[in-house]
């Protein structure tokens, strides 16, 4: 195995732990809720606070890793929300739950892009879709094994639990993470010289200049269009990770045999559309050009998910509409690592500030989210609403596809 196969499996396992930590808590909101007296519009906020420092530290934390490297930036990143897990288990109200994760999405800010800046040094330019489509699909993987490692936890030891045990998963991958990886190829002890000659000749960028071109990247319309585009995403993403189950149990009032299947199809279905949409860009564009490769994954992926979640939406049959959920889930996820594989397109060596920026917008849709899916509920009764809303969304992503140029980076002169 080439070393760059070895650091990817690296980023996948951190990938698969992000996603088992993140949704362990919506797999267990119901138990949250109820011990603590927590309503949904109430609830919405708890989710919503982790949405939100994850926002405001995405950008800070991936231009943090352009400029220290993600060896340590990510030790500092896997450590602290590994700790901020743990304390979630802690938790004896509603205030207390909602700085522990706002505590927590501070922590966990900046992993994704500093994976990327990781992408961006270790991977040859031919290779960063799938790089990412196995990273994403990682993650996916993590949003499946959850429910099969914190239900059973949650119920037989408590809730509380769970996220003990959840917490250690990240603490040691950090420790290994730090012995073994550096931040470029030719730092590494073992890496054959042939690998290293291939990697640097074929990286998508040479220059070691991390300066940040902010008025660049604020004046660039390219860039506001892929921010706006994973904002839009991120509606749709954050359902899954933070109100799916809370809409299965509640909304479609399914048992807790039904809720492990449904609640991890989707993420099944997520990872075959990651790995499809990162090894589909990569071969379209290679053979109709960059532009095409990227554009065309995302128009697809994201148009099919709307139609299909507001197919949904108007089913009456549970068990119908929790399938297709979960095949816009896959749609949707065509497109996630093709976002990122733009941002190591477009940002070369400051691929961890431009996809920090697309993370920080994309993540304020996840705030909005968390908050509006919870008082549409709350008003209406009605767990479908909110998916018209995410539906209409999911169109506007895939309509500014259109515009996202992956061949356009900054003028820094």
């Amino acid at each position: 195995m080439n070393y760059r196969s070895r650091v990817l499996s690296f980023l996948a396992v951190l990938s698969t732990i992000t996603y088992i930590d993140r949704t362990c808590i919506s797999l267990v909101a119901a138990e949250i809720k109820k011990d603590l007296h927590i309503a949904n519009d109430a609830w919405g906020w708890v989710l919503s606070a982790f949405a939100l420092s994850y926002a405001l530290f995405e950008l800070p934390t991936g231009a943090l890793g352009d400029r220290l490297g993600p060896r340590r930036v990510l030790v500092r990143v896997v450590g602290w929300w590994s700790v901020f897990t743990a304390l979630t288990g802690t938790a004896t109200s509603w205030l207390y739950l909602v700085i522990v994760r706002f505590l927590f999405g501070a922590g966990e800010a900046g992993a994704y892009p500093n994976a990327s800046i990781v992408v961006s040094r270790w991977f040859p330019k031919g290779e960063t879709g799938r790089a990412q489509a196995v990273i994403w699909a990682a993650g996916r993987v993590g949003g499946v094994l959850a429910p099969w490692l914190v239900l059973p936890i949650s119920a037989a030891y408590g809730w509380r639990v769970s996220f003990y045990a959840m917490a250690m998963l990240g603490l040691l991958w950090v420790v290994v993470w730090y012995v073994w990886f550096r931040d470029f190829p030719a730092e590494k002890k073992g890496i054959s010289v042939q690998e290293q000659a291939f990697i640097e000749e074929n990286r998508r960028f040479r220059s070691s200049d991390h300066h940040i071109p902010w008025r660049a990247i604020l004046r660039s319309r390219n860039m506001w269009a892929i921010m706006l585009m994973f904002h839009f995403f991120m509606y749709g993403a954050y359902f899954f990770t933070g109100w799916l189950p809370t809409y299965l149990k509640e909304g479609r009032h399914f048992n807790q045999s039904q809720m492990q299947l449904f609640a991890t199809l989707p993420f099944i279905l997520g990872a075959i559309g990651c790995f499809t949409g990162g090894y589909a860009s990569d071969w379209l564009s290679k053979r109709y050009g960059l532009r095409t490769g990227r554009r065309s994954v995302g128009i697809v992926g994201m148009g099919l998910s709307s139609a299909i979640i507001l197919t949904a939406a108007l089913t009456s049959d549970n068990q119908t509409a929790a399938i297709l959920l979960a095949v816009g889930m896959g749609f949707k996820d065509l497109t996630l690592p093709v976002a990122f594989a733009v941002c190591n397109d477009v940002g070369r060596s400051r691929a961890g500030v431009v996809s920090g920026a697309m993370n920080m917008v994309g993540q304020l849709g996840a705030v909005f989210l968390g908050v509006v899916f919870g008082y549409i509920v709350e008003i209406t009764g009605d767990f479908n609403k909110p998916l018209f809303l995410i539906a209409a969304l999911l169109l506007g992503g895939c309509l500014l596809w259109f515009r996202i140029d992956p061949e356009e980076g900054f003028n820094v002169q």
